[in-house]
C-alpha cells in the first residue's frame, strides 16, 4: 500500500539539533512543509554526501517554509559524535532524529529488518501532516538536494493552485497543465 496522502503516524524521538538534544514528535512536522530524509547510518560513505548536500541547500528550503529532518537508527549521542568529528556533518543545522528502536523507520516503511538500518527514503509532508512525495532508493544510490527542492516547489505549487498540475521538469515560472478532456491525446 502506498504512503502517498496518508497522515504521518505518531512518534516521539530525541534529535541532535544546533548543539543540543531536543525532542521531536509528529506534531513538529505539522503546520509547515517538512522533508524527512532517512539514511542507513552515521559514519558511513554515501550518507555524509547527501546530508552535506542538504546542509548546503538548507537556507533555500527554509526560505520556502520547509524544515528538513534527517533520520537514522543511530542514537542522538552518535549523531552528536558524528557532528563533532566530520567537517561535512558540522554544516548541518537541521534536526538529526535518532530512531534506535526503528519505530519511525517502520512507520515510513523503510526499515531493512535483517540489518536494523533504513533504506534511503525521502518524504515530503504538507502542513496537514500528509505525505505528498515518497521516494525510496537502494542504499548505494545517493540523492540530490536540488532535485528535491524542485519537487517540493511543485508540491507547494499544486497545493496552492487547485486544478493545476506540474509536468515533467517543471520549475517555478514554467507553464502548468489544467487536466481536462480537451488535453487528452494532445500532449
Amino acid at each position: 500500500m502506498s504512503l502517498i496522502n496518508t497522515e504521518i503516524l505518531p512518534f516521539k524521538a530525541q534529535a541532535f539539533h544546533n548543539g543540543k538534544f531536543v525532542e521531536v514528535t509528529e506534531a513538529d512536522l505539522k503546520g509547515k512543509w517538512s522533508v524527512v530524509v532517512f539514511y542507513p547510518a552515521d559514519f558511513t560513505f554515501v550518507c555524509p554526501t547527501e546530508l552535506g548536500d542538504l546542509a548546503d541547500n538548507y537556507d533555500t528550503f527554509k526560505s520556502m517554509g520547509v524544515e528538513v529532518y534527517s533520520v537514522s537508527t543511530d542514537t542522538h549521542f552518535t549523531h552528536k559524535a558524528w557532528h563533532d568529528t566530520s567537517d561535512t556533518i558540522k554544516k548541518i543545522r537541521y534536526p538529526m532524529i535518532a530512531d534506535p528502536t526503528g519505530a519511525i523507520t517502520r512507520n515510513f516503511d523503510v526499515m531493512i529488518e535483517e540489518e536494523g538500518l533504513a533504506l534511503r527514503g525521502t518524504f515530503v509532508i504538507n502542513p496537514e501532516g500528509q505525505i505528498k512525495l515518497c521516494e525510496i532508493h537502494d542504499n548505494g544510490i545517493g540523492r540530490d538536494a536540488k532535485e528535491l527542492l524542485r519537487k517540493v516547489q511543485a508540491a507547494q505549487y499544486v497545493a496552492s493552485h487547485p486544478g493545476e498540475v506540474c509536468p515533467a521538469k517543471w520549475t517555478p515560472g514554467d507553464e502548468t497543465l489544467a487536466p481536462s478532456l480537451d488535453l487528452v491525446g494532445k500532449i
